[in-house]
């Protein structure tokens, strides 16, 4: 079966309640729990509480008082916090406000509720957190998150449903979201066949999944793949991190240098010219099972719901890109540091 016909199956089950379909039969069971146990052994990683770096960014606007700060939101697990690095300059969030804010030219503010070794049913408590704070919602959310629920074998299906109710509920807030989907847990280097294999099929299967879901509520996705492929690939010693697990300061920058594109462009403050498709670079329209499929497989491709082909003989249709990546600006600390919420 396709990737795209099974992640339709999970997306569709996650829209009725249904518990999904099972991505790994039982004769591997055996095999795997052995890997599993090595993998354990071979893997740190680290209970480090990341840095905190919620606060305002974009010094450099600061003067102008008639601008109101834009608003960022964070949700997910430690990928999404930044674990595994010792500095808040160096977390996903704040190198994402700190772009916004160059590009935008306005200041940001970030707000970071996500928890480390978060799975998908901590996201509606991260959503009430980040929506309960007694001040306007975020203006843009970006959510990280599913490499917990492959781990710890939640149904997929649930996994889709419970990010699709928090995106719900972001958009129904006025937020713009961006998710960047289940990264391939294939690419951790210790991690050996079969198992190897198993996760980039499972984790894979996900994040097309959660694409399906989340574009037809109106967010875009950005695929995580093997986070972002070739340079991880290339250069594991510095792209991951001491615990073998997490990324590194310069894998966090890769990442966010991919998704930073997508974030600006949900709030109109991308080139225009941008944003039309380029067949060249292979984007274009297609079924959003097939655009969530392919971009699955490739590292740094967006997915966002196509404007005026919203329907056809193979259902909904999406837009496929591959945005062009700038190197991110000088990243700051923040300016003031807020309270995170409990």
């Amino acid at each position: 079966m396709s990737r795209a016909r099974v992640a339709r199956r999970i997306a569709t089950a996650a829209g009725i309640g249904g518990g999904g379909i099972s991505l790994l039969g039982g004769a591997a069971v055996g095999v795997l729990l052995a890997e599993v146990r090595l993998a354990r052994r071979t893997v740190g990683g680290s209970d480090a509480v990341p840095p905190r770096a919620n606060g305002r960014y974009g010094s450099a606007f600061s003067h102008r008082t008639d601008e109101v700060p834009l608003r960022l939101g964070v949700l997910g697990d430690s990928t999404a916090a930044g674990q595994g690095v010792h500095r808040a300059r160096e977390t996903p969030g704040a190198l994402l406000a700190s772009g916004l804010a160059a590009v935008a030219e306005r200041p940001v503010t970030l707000m970071n509720v996500a928890n480390p070794g978060a799975q998908s049913n901590d996201l509606a408590r991260q959503t009430a957190l980040l929506l309960d704070l007694g001040a306007p919602p975020p203006d843009v959310c970006v959510i990280m998150i599913g490499a917990n629920d492959v781990t710890h074998r939640m149904p997929p299906a649930k996994s889709v449903r419970l990010l699709s109710d928090a995106v719900r509920r972001l958009r129904e807030a006025g937020s713009e979201v961006i998710v960047g989907t289940c990264p391939d847990l294939g690419s951790v280097e210790p991690v050996y066949q079969p198992l190897r294999w198993v996760a980039r099929r499972m984790s894979r299967q996900l994040a097309a999944a959660q694409t399906i879901g989340v574009v037809g509520l109106g967010g875009r996705t950005v695929s995580l793949g093997d986070l972002l492929g070739p340079e991880f690939e290339a250069h594991p010693r510095e792209m991951f991190g001491p615990d073998n697990y997490h990324p590194s300061a310069e894998g966090y920058a890769t990442a966010a240098m991919a998704m930073l594109p997508t974030l600006c462009a949900s709030l109109g403050v991308w080139p225009d010219e941008d944003e039309r498709p380029d067949s060249r670079r292979g984007e274009g329209f297609l079924p959003v099972a097939q655009a969530a499929a392919e971009a699955a497989a490739e590292g740094g491709t967006e997915v966002v719901a196509a404007m005026h082909v919203l329907s056809g003989a193979r259902g909904r249709w999406a837009l496929l890109k591959h945005r062009r990546r700038q190197r991110l600006p000088d990243t700051e600390e923040p300016a003031t540091t807020e309270a995170s919420p409990a």
